[in-house]
């Protein structure tokens, strides 16, 4: 939550920057057109009608006609220097009038606008020694346009302007855009703030449940490693250690064993063997590509036998060749609910059919043991973990499992799989 908050306290002041300037470069070239248009308008309207061929030699009269226009209708506020230039960089004409008659040289943008009849505008240089006069006003934008006099001459017009305008421009466009700008990332990062939170709860919450089913598991494998071994050591040990024990026994007496002897030792041998067999499948599951569905049912239902669970295979039905995905699905469902039957259900019989047609494989596993309550959340007490697990297999697979059972009406288990379906 605090990286989200971060990113979107970044995002909102980097999106901020780049609206200020913007709206800022946005109000300076429309303030800056402004002053072009305003340059244009009066300059040839009030300035150049009153540009007579007199003030080309600077006749005091025209001078005088021109500084009356020039103060009472050009000059205000924002507008505070006026220039009338020769072509050949001589100042015809300025309010300041220590400047008239002074010659400079023009520059090159200076002389493009009289050439090509342009409207150009630029930050003044206020080192340059014909601006000397204007250093008190602070930075200046001058705008330049040609005019013509009575006889065709063509004379530069040159308005200087406070550049404090300009930069009000932008300051009064960042502000109009401002608060719509940035009060609505502020608003779309305080509706993302409880969706965020929310995520993140449900994520953290994601987490703990796997990390329980992680530990779930893990217990479970403990507790099938022990329960493996103590049958181990309480079954199969324990027989063969008594074979051996009977075999030295009859081996010390006189004569040879008898055949009744042998045959028990024979048995108990054979027994024990299956027994090893049926925990090398729940260790090992078989090859099912190599083997097939059917045997595979009928070695892993030989455990359940030998606890004394009436234990009916019916495999008849299945006439397809059924691929290794679902086939193992199928085992594995088979596995889990005879696990859970021996574990817990007190069931004296159990029925495991399997059939395959129509492209599909469907195999039921039903009990008449104590039952449950289906509707119970796997992972809560008197939940089935082992089941959920299924269920959560099955649709990855595409295949269907559903369990029906109350308590005190046994349970049905039934897993449908479409035959090729994806691993």
């Amino acid at each position: 939550m605090l990286q989200f908050a971060l990113a979107g306290l970044t995002a909102l002041l980097i999106v901020g920057l780049a609206v200020s300037i913007a709206s800022r470069r946005v109000g300076q070239r429309e303030a800056t057109l402004d002053a072009r248009s305003e340059s244009l308008v009066k300059g040839q309207a009030l300035v150049e009608p009153v540009l007579t061929d007199g003030i080309l030699a600077r006749r005091s009269s025209a001078v005088a006609a021109l500084d009356d226009v020039v103060r009472e209708q050009v000059l205000d506020d924002t507008l505070v220097r006026v220039k009338v230039w020769r072509a050949d960089g001589t100042i015809l004409y300025s309010d300041e009038s220590r400047l008239i008659g002074s010659r400079y040289d023009l520059g090159d943008e200076e002389r493009e606008a009289m050439r090509d009849a342009k409207v150009e505008a630029e930050v003044s240089d206020l080192q340059r020694p014909e601006n000397r006069f204007e250093r008190a006003q602070g930075k200046l934008l001058e705008v330049y346009l040609p005019l013509r006099t009575p006889d065709g001459t063509v004379v530069l017009f040159e308005a200087y302007f406070r550049y404090e305008t300009v930069s009000a421009s932008g300051s009064r466009i960042w502000r109009s855009f401002a608060p719509v700008t940035l009060g609505s990332l502020i608003v779309l990062e305080l509706v993302q703030i409880p969706l965020a939170w929310s995520l993140a709860r449900r994520l953290r919450q994601r987490q703990l449940e796997r990390e329980d089913l992680l530990n779930r598991a893990l217990t479970s494998s403990e507790r099938e490693r022990r329960r493996i071994a103590q049958d181990l050591h309480d079954g199969v040990v324990q027989d063969l250690a008594g074979v051996s024990y009977a075999l030295a026994a009859a081996s010390r007496r006189d004569g040879a064993a008898t055949a009744a002897e042998l045959e028990s030792a024979g048995e108990t041998v054979r027994s024990s063997i299956e027994a090893l067999r049926t925990l090398l499948v729940e260790i090992y599951p078989p090859d099912l590509a190599q083997e097939g569905l059917g045997p595979a049912l009928a070695d892993l239902v030989g455990r359940s036998r030998a606890t004394g669970l009436a234990v009916e295979l019916d495999t008849s039905g299945l006439v397809d060749q059924v691929p290794e995905a679902p086939a193992g699905l199928a085992y594995r469902t088979v596995q889990e609910a005879l696990r859970n039957v021996v574990s817990h259900a007190a069931a004296s019989s159990v029925l495991v059919r399997a059939t395959s047609a129509s492209g599909s494989l469907e195999v039921v596993v039903t009990d008449d043991g104590r039952g449950f309550d289906a509707t119970v959340a796997p992972g809560t007490e008197g939940g089935h973990l082992g089941l959920a697990g299924l269920a959560g297999l099955a649709l990855d697979a595409g295949a269907e499992l559903t369990v029906t059972s109350e308590p005190g009406t046994g349970t049905t288990i039934r897993l449908t799989a479409p035959i090729g379906a994806r691993s």
